[in-house]
This record gives C-alpha cells, sequence and structure tokens, in this order.
C-alpha cells in the first residue's frame, strides 16, 4: 500500500469561511446571555470562555491542517520529488510554514486577551476585551488568505494523483511521446488511459494493476520525454524523470520502428543513452513497437544495427504490436521474471540475509540403496499436460459463428449440453404443470375428432335442425310482442321531446303533475290498451285521496309551528323535551347540556398548529433565580 492516502486530507476553507464557521460555532455552543447585574467574576469568567473556545477552534482546524498535509522530509523520496515538481516545494513549506505560524499568534492573542480580562471591571470593558480579541484572531486568519487557496488547490490535485506504491513490483513504460506506452499498459492491465494520436496525450503519471504468479503488480504510465538538456524539460516530463529516478522497477523502454511518432530511431537512441544513468541497478528491456507496420528485418542496416549493438550489451530486444497483441505477452513475462530474479538478488547481497540463513537448516537424504525410484505422475495429469503442449485448434465462439454465417446464424445453445446420449440433446423439454406432464393429457387423435364433429354439426344445418321456430308461436304472443315494441318506441320519443325542451334540465319534472282520466285514457289507447272497461271506483278512491293529503297539508300549513316534525305523531313528544315538566326545566337541561360540551368543543377547534398557551407566565421563568433556603414553593 501506498505510504499516504492523500484522498482522506480534510478539505481547507477560505479565510472568509473559516472565519464564518469559527465565529457562528462559538456562537452556537457558548451561552450568550449576561446581565449587567451579574457579579463581576461571573462576567469574566462568561467573556473568557467566549475567547478560549475561538482560539480552541482555530488551533484544533489549524493543527488539522498541518497534520493532513505531508510533510517532504518524512515521505518518500519519490513522492517529495513529485510534489517539488507539482507544486514547488518552496512554496509548499512556506505556505504550511505560514499556517503554523498563524496557529501560534492565535494561541498568543488568546492567551494575552484571557490574562487581561481578569483584571475587567465592568461588563463593558469584558466585553471590549472580548471583541478586540477575537477580533485580532480573525485578523490574523483573513491574512493567511493566499496560503489557504493554495493549499486547497495543493489538496484538490493530491487527491487527484495515482496511488503509486514507491516498494512494490512494478513495470515502468518510458519513451518517446505516441510510441504506444498507453496502448501497451491498457492491453496488460485493467486502466483505461486516453489514447489519440498526437503527441503528449498522456499529461501525468497512469498506474495499472495486473496479476503474475498470484502476485499483484503495478504498471506506471508515465508522459512522454523529448531529447533535451534536464534544465529545459517542463513539468509534464519531469515526473516521467522523477518516477525512473525513485521507483524499483523494471524499465520497458518503448522504440516505435514504425517512426509514426514522429521522431527517427536515432533520436530515439540518443533519448536513451541521454537518460540511461536512471536505469541503473534496474531490469531493462526495449521493446520495439508497432511491428505490423514495420519489423526490425524490414529496416536498414544502420537501424538493424541498433538493436543488434542492445543484444550485444544483453538487453533483451522483443517486437510487440498493441494494435495485433504480437509480443504484448511475451514482455509482460519477461520483464515480470527479470524483475523477481533482480529483487532477490538484491536481498540476497543484503545484510539480512545471514541472519535469515542462519536460521533455516537444509536436511538432504541420503540414498537407502542403488535402486532408482523415479516420480510417480498420474495418467490423467499427463494426459492434460500433452493436451496443453500440442497447440490444438481453438473452439469457435459463437460470436466467430456468427460473423461467419451471417444472416444463416441461430443461436442454438443445447448443443454444448453434456447428456450421456449425444442424440438427446434437441429431444422437446416436458412441460410440468402441478406434478403432472401435460403431453400426458393431449388425446394425439384430437385433429381427426375435432374435423368429425365439424362435418356432423354440417349435416345438421343442411337437414334444418337449427332453424328458428317462429311459425309455431300463437297469435297471442305475437300480439304482445308488437305491442311491447310499440311501447318502447313510445317512450323513446318521449324521451327525445323531454330532452329537446329544456337541454340543461333534469329529464323527468320534480313534482308529479295532475293528469286528467281523459288524457290518460288517451295516451293508453295510443299505445294499444283498452281502458274502457276498468272499474271507475278506482279512479274515484285515488282522487279522493289525492284530495284529503292537499286538505291535510294545507291545515298543517295554516297551524302555528311547534317543534314536533311533520313527520311525528301528535302521541309522540320530541326526543329532547320528553320527561320535562314545564319550560323552566328545559331551560335548565339546556344550560347543562351546553356546559357539558364546552371542554369537548373547545378540543375540536383546536388544531396542531395551534400555539396555545394555557400558562402564560410560568413560575420557574418570571420568579428569578432562588436564593439558598427552602425549596418549598406552597
Amino acid at each position: 500500500m501506498a505510504l499516504y492516502n492523500f484522498k482522506k486530507i480534510m478539505v481547507v476553507p477560505t479565510a472568509k469561511d473559516f472565519i464564518d464557521i469559527t465565529l457562528s460555532k462559538t456562537q452556537r455552543k457558548t451561552p450568550t446571555v449576561v446581565h449587567k447585574h451579574y457579579q463581576i467574576h461571573r462576567i469574566r469568567h462568561f467573556y473568557m470562555r467566549k475567547v478560549k473556545f475561538t482560539q480552541q477552534n482555530y488551533h484544533d482546524r489549524l493543527t488539522q491542517i498541518l497534520t493532513d498535509f505531508p510533510k517532504l522530509d518524512d515521505i518518500h523520496p519519490f513522492y517529495a520529488d513529485l510534489m517539488n515538481v507539482l507544486y514547488d516545494k518552496d512554496h509548499y513549506k512556506l505556505a504550511l510554514g505560514q499556517i503554523n505560524i498563524a496557529k501560534n499568534l492565535i494561541n498568543n492573542v488568546a492567551k494575552d486577551y484571557v490574562r487581561l480580562m481578569k483584571y475587567g471591571d465592568s461588563l463593558y470593558r469584558c466585553k471590549q476585551l472580548k471583541r478586540a480579541a477575537l477580533g485580532r484572531m480573525c485578523t490574523i486568519v483573513k491574512r493567511q488568505k493566499q496560503s489557504l487557496e493554495y493549499l486547497e488547490q495543493v489538496r484538490q490535485h493530491l487527491s487527484r494523483l495515482p496511488t503509486i506504491d514507491p516498494n512494490t513490483r512494478t513495470l515502468l513504460l518510458c519513451g518517446y511521446p505516441n510510441v504506444g506506452k498507453s496502448s501497451f499498459i491498457n492491453k496488460v492491465t485493467r486502466a483505461d488511459v486516453e489514447v489519440q494520436p498526437y503527441a503528449f496525450t498522456t499529461k501525468s503519471l497512469f498506474v495499472g494493476h495486473m496479476d503474475y504468479k498470484y502476485l499483484r503488480w503495478q504498471v506506471v504510465d508515465t508522459p512522454g520525454i523529448l531529447d533535451h538538456p534536464l534544465e529545459e524539460r517542463n513539468t509534464i516530463e519531469m515526473q516521467a524523470i522523477t518516477a525512473l529516478a525513485h521507483l524499483r522497477s523494471a524499465i520497458l523502454y518503448v522504440m516505435d520502428v514504425s517512426e509514426q511518432c514522429g521522431h527517427a530511431l536515432e533520436q530515439q537512441l540518443e533519448l536513451f543513452h541521454s537518460i540511461r544513468p536512471l536505469f541503473a541497478n534496474k531490469p531493462l528491456i526495449v521493446v520495439a513497437n508497432k511491428c505490423d507496420v514495420k519489423k526490425i528485418g524490414e529496416l536498414s542496416e544502420e537501424d538493424q544495427k541498433i538493436f543488434a549493438d542492445f543484444e550485444e550489451e544483453g538487453i533483451p530486444v522483443i517486437e510487440t504490436s498493441t494494435l495485433t497483441e504480437e509480443g504484448v505477452i511475451q514482455v509482460k513475462t519477461q520483464a515480470c521474471d527479470k524483475l523477481l530474479a533482480h529483487r532477490v538478488d538484491s536481498k540476497m547481497r543484503g545484510k539480512k540475509v545471514h541472519d535469515v540463513l542462519n536460521r533455516l537448516h537444509l536436511a538432504v537424504p541420503s540414498k537407502r540403496d542403488e535402486k532408482v525410484r523415479p516420480p510417480f505422475i498420474p495418467e490423467g495429469a499427463l494426459a492434460r499436460r500433452k493436451a496443453m503442449e500440442i497447440d490444438a485448434p481453438k473452439r469457435k465462439l459463437e460470436r466467430d459463428l456468427e460473423v461467419e454465417l451471417g444472416d444463416d446464424y441461430t443461436l442454438d445453445l443445447q448443443k454444448y449440453w453434456d447428456l450421456l446420449n449425444e442424440n438427446e440433446k434437441h429431444d422437446k423439454i416436458p412441460e410440468i404443470w402441478e406434478g403432472h406432464n401435460i403431453a400426458d393429457y393431449i388425446d394425439p387423435e384430437i385433429m381427426k375428432k375435432l374435423e368429425d364433429l365439424e362435418q356432423e354439426e354440417e349435416l345438421k344445418e343442411k337437414a334444418g335442425e337449427y332453424d328458428s321456430d317462429d311459425e309455431s308461436e300463437d297469435e297471442e304472443m305475437q300480439e304482445i310482442r308488437q305491442l311491447a315494441s310499440q311501447i318502447r318506441e313510445k317512450k323513446k320519443l318521449k324521451i327525445i321531446a323531454s330532452k329537446e325542451k329544456d337541454v340543461h334540465g333534469p329529464r323527468m319534472p320534480r313534482t308529479v303533475k295532475k293528469v286528467e282520466r281523459k288524457t290518460l285514457e288517451r295516451e293508453m289507447s295510443s299505445l294499444g290498451i283498452d281502458m274502457s272497461g276498468k272499474d271507475d271506483a278506482h279512479y274515484a278512491v285515488q282522487a279522493g285521496r289525492s284530495r284529503s293529503l292537499i286538505r291535510k297539508r294545507k291545515r298543517e300549513a295554516s297551524e302555528p309551528p311547534t317543534s314536533r316534525t311533520r313527520s311525528q305523531s301528535a302521541s309522540r313528544p320530541p326526543r329532547d323535551v320528553s320527561g320535562i315538566r314545564d319550560d323552566k326545566m328545559l331551560k335548565k337541561v339546556k344550560r347543562m347540556m351546553k356546559n357539558s360540551q364546552r371542554d369537548m368543543n373547545r378540543m375540536g377547534k383546536k388544531g396542531e398548529a395551534d400555539r396555545h398557551v394555557f400558562d402564560l407566565k410560568p413560575k420557574h421563568l418570571f420568579a428569578g433565580k432562588r436564593k439558598s433556603g427552602t425549596n418549598d414553593r406552597r
């Protein structure tokens, strides 16, 4: 893991926010009420607490800033040099030093004003000393505006830096811009570095991780380097130089054989020799990239001699192509093996190895006899090893088949099923419903039976079995049907006529109109009903009943109103006056009823949002501070 997790550094507020946060916290966390009739020691303590609380807040926050930011003298040299390249270590140290000085000044101001406040003889003087102390503290913080803004920018940039462990197994890619370093790291790791056909696409360090021999490796992609003196290199190039100088890694120097990067092989060789001191005591591999465009054998004799000289010096040269992935795995394997061997050798040359070897004992068993006992390898393991050695053609994937067949391709996953009988792969899968196979309940002759049934129905239709029997009805039923149809038509006409009279009004009148007997007989006769033979007594009874109702309503209307309703009988008194002797007792009952409902009505009118204070002057707020003595308020 990395030595520092820069993403956990707390946000550095601006000077204005710093002051607002601290003063509002002081106001919220300390008492806010003081009176002039308090004793003087209580007033002094009130304002001392304000000053000390403000000083403690400033002290804690500034200390947090100083603790979170890494100290260049304590971290790994790689991070120290990288921060020097990116942020200028002098400016960085100066900003942290200014914050440290501000913290000490705030502590001294608080100490001085607390000492002065001990001699304050009134509330006014103590308050003025408090205001002066807080004002000087805020002025000190306000003067650190530029340092705080600079540290916030550094924090934001540090949080975006990749997490590089300087001590772990690392493969480092370097070379001219646009030679294929980012494409290589995208192939061997899970990183996603931007790749574009122009120089300096990669402007900072990128890290990807991969697994090899059950170990985790990190691959660092550095920005491109140009061949000029160290003093003329910019910030982007200096990041790569810093990584080459400090990271314990295997160096992969990438060269563009096709010269599509815009730089000739001679220039790339000169860059290699100029930065070669940085490769000291590190495994080195030269990667001849873009061999799909031009191979080393197709170069001129002078250019071929460049790579021949590398091999004479013992530096391996591997041709690769990140487009076709040719040689990429070979570079990865060889670089990892060389780095592992180099790390083991460096540890063996150290002093700690002797202490470890002294604790180890290697047991060498002696032979029992001269009989040869070769190792036993199971036949299954031998067969698998042999299958791995033979370059058998790979099985075509479904994607390859789809591209090859085009529109004729159909997805068939059943052909990969592992069954004892190969012929059963494409059998129909039985459908099971509630534990029963549906196929068991299907009649195989169902279609034949359906055809026979349809033929039988056709024969019945031809024989006239389904013909309607309208003629069998007697004449009486025909007359009833005809009369019913006439009544329905007449009813529809009535509805239409009522709609045409008043579009917005009701369809039927609210009150029943008086209908003359002659009108009723005429309408019924038009509908086909004979009313001449009916008994006249029936209509007389109905008319008499209606006249008696009219008279009764007129009589009730002329009588004075009482508490009794129309539907009540005269023998039963109303419920609210039943059992009452006289009007005096009735008034008393009404008054008792209203009094009993008073509390209920008040709670019914009150809602959740009603702020009703029953006790306007609670004793504990208006009685004042109790002196020493009895606690009995009663």
